[in-house]
């Protein structure tokens, strides 16, 4: 069914030009003979093709007359030889001009009245009129006979053989291929995992090969049909003008492609050489951001931290460089097309980019500035966390409710950061908290309990020692300040936690109360503290008197 479908798709193709041409060449020779008409020059035709023009009158026979006589007399010629002998064309002259012949048959004279017309010499233009009866009478009796003609479409039909069998060539070694692939993905191709994801199985790995192997099977089937479809039309006359277009169609831009590849040679090698040179450069930069990165080579006032983002840097602007210095030698660089699509990339990228370039340029400040690094307990606005991410254009913080926070890192460079890591060699990150007290307890034991409760509470550094601030004497208490120091910032919530209730046992058990919130002298009701420290009222009433003896 294919067979036959490419078998007639062929025929239709080439009968379809063979008339669409033969159609053209008469418009053309038609528009041609009107317009000839109109300046009394006739065409001489053999078939579609014109010989020579007839312009002026021989005795009774008008310039139209004669030229059908010529034409008339040149196809009762082929028609009556079985070959036609281009020597046998002569040239004899007589008084009023030239006679031309084939084998002593008169075909046509040529005027005194046609040589004075052209204006040329009687000798050059009788031969020009002989070398053209020499060569189109007999290419066109030899393109029209019998033999040429069973030549012609043997030749085309073994063509379309051919390409017939290289088509089933073609679909049997591809079958072939992909039954081989088949067992061999099955044998060798391992099914490669991404954690629980499956990168790459054995069934996509098959789908994809078939799909290449199939794109390049159509790619073979395109350049046999378009090779063919050429060959096949130049054959006959008719469409040998279209084959030989359709031929070019592929020939001219293989051969442009071809030509311009290796006129580009040169500025490929000084590319290629560009880009070696360029990656050998990142690399060295690399090796060196490594090492600083490591601690192995250090830098007065260069810190390990701004190796990596140092690099990135540099290396960006290496690739910036090379390709500036690349780009006069990439082909079409010159081009209007090519400089307006990157002016237009241009200006998008700089007007989208607004807000991306000032949050990069942010990110570049906040390295340097060594505000915090990854790993630390930071605020940042409302926001307390650790930094889990630090990037060109945002900063990601997880707070202890383990909620991922994205800031953007202009908004970072705007405000204030509060970083709560400290260095391990460091006292330590003070926490503090506040109590109220009143005025009937004595101060100094209001510190002794609160040195107490910090010393009870895990995580807190004895070295240097709490200390406590006395910060506002209010009206009804005293503000006192309790301040810890730890080297666990990531544990602040739960130290505060364990600090707050050690200091409620402590008052507690001295039966001191916390102020908060405020009491009157005078009241009613119990107190505010665990009924277990509550004293037991004293037993006031008199006890019974003995009964005296009267």
């Amino acid at each position: 069914m294919v067979l036959r479908k490419l078998f007639t798709l062929f025929l239709w193709i080439n009968l379809s030009f063979g008339v669409f041409s033969a159609q053209g060449q008469q418009l053309s020779t038609s528009s041609d003979s009107t317009s000839s008409s109109n300046l009394d020059q006739y065409p001489v035709l053999l078939g579609a093709d014109t010989l020579f023009l007839i312009t002026t009158a021989s005795g009774p026979s008008s310039p139209k007359e004669r030229a059908d006589a010529v034409s008339k007399r040149l196809e009762e010629l082929i028609q009556s030889q079985d070959e036609i002998d281009s020597t046998a064309f002569k040239i004899t002259s007589y008084s009023d001009g030239y006679y031309f012949s084939y084998d002593e048959k008169i075909l046509m004279a040529l005027t005194v009245d046609d040589i004075e017309y052209f204006g040329a010499d009687s000798d050059s233009l009788s031969q020009s009129y002989l070398k053209v009866f020499q060569s189109k009478v007999h290419v066109y009796a030899k393109d029209n006979s019998l033999i040429t003609q069973l030549t012609q479409g043997g030749i085309f039909v073994g063509i379309l053989l051919v390409l017939i069998l290289l088509v089933r060539l073609l679909n049997r070694l591809f079958n072939r291929l992909i039954d081989k692939l088949k067992i061999k993905l099955e044998r060798f191709v391992p099914t490669i995992k991404v954690r629980n994801y499956k990168l790459l199985t054995q069934e996509n790995s098959l789908r994809a090969a078939e799909f290449i192997l199939k794109v390049v099977k159509i790619v073979f089937l395109l350049i046999f049909i378009n090779v063919a479809m050429p060959l096949a039309l130049s054959i006959f006359p008719s469409t040998k003008s279209i084959g030989e277009t359709l031929l070019g169609y592929i020939k001219d831009p293989v051969i442009y492609i071809g030509e311009g590849f290796i006129g580009y040679i040169p500025e490929l090698f000084t590319i290629i050489v560009i880009i070696v040179i360029t990656r050998f450069v990142v690399r060295g930069l690399e090796f060196f951001a490594d090492e600083i990165a490591k601690g192995r080579l250090k830098l007065s006032g260069f810190y390990p931290e701004w190796a990596q983002p140092t690099f990135n840097l540099l290396k960006l602007i290496l690739y910036v460089f090379s390709f500036i210095v690349i780009f006069p030698y990439l082909p079409g660089s010159d081009s209007p097309a090519f400089q307006g699509v990157s002016v237009f990339l241009g200006i998008l990228i700089s007007l989208g980019s607004t807000s991306a370039i000032s949050n990069i340029i942010a990110g570049l400040v906040i390295i340097y500035m060594r505000a915090f690094k990854k790993g630390d307990r930071v605020k940042i606005g409302d926001t307390v966390g650790d930094v889990i991410e630090k990037t060109m254009l945002v900063t990601r913080v997880k707070t202890i409710k383990n909620e991922e926070v994205t800031i953007p890192n202009a908004t970072i460079l705007a405000g204030n950061t509060i970083n709560y890591s400290v260095e391990n060699n460091g006292p330590g990150l003070i926490l503090n908290t506040a109590v109220t007290i009143g005025y009937d307890v004595p101060w100094r034991k209001v510190h002794e309990m609160l040195i107490a409760a910090a010393s009870n509470t895990r995580m807190t550094e004895m070295e240097p020692k709490p200390f406590v601030l006395q910060t506002s004497l209010d009206d009804f208490y005293v503000s006192y300040q309790l301040n810890v120091y730890t080297k666990n910032p990531k544990k602040s919530a739960i130290i505060y936690s364990d600090l707050h209730a050690n200091i409620q046992d402590i008052f507690a058990e001295e039966k001191v109360e916390i102020m908060s919130p405020h009491y009157r002298e005078n009241r009613e009701g119990a107190l505010t503290i665990p009924p277990v420290h509550i004293p037991k009222p004293k037993d006031d009433k008199p006890k019974d008197k003995p009964n005296l003896p009267g």
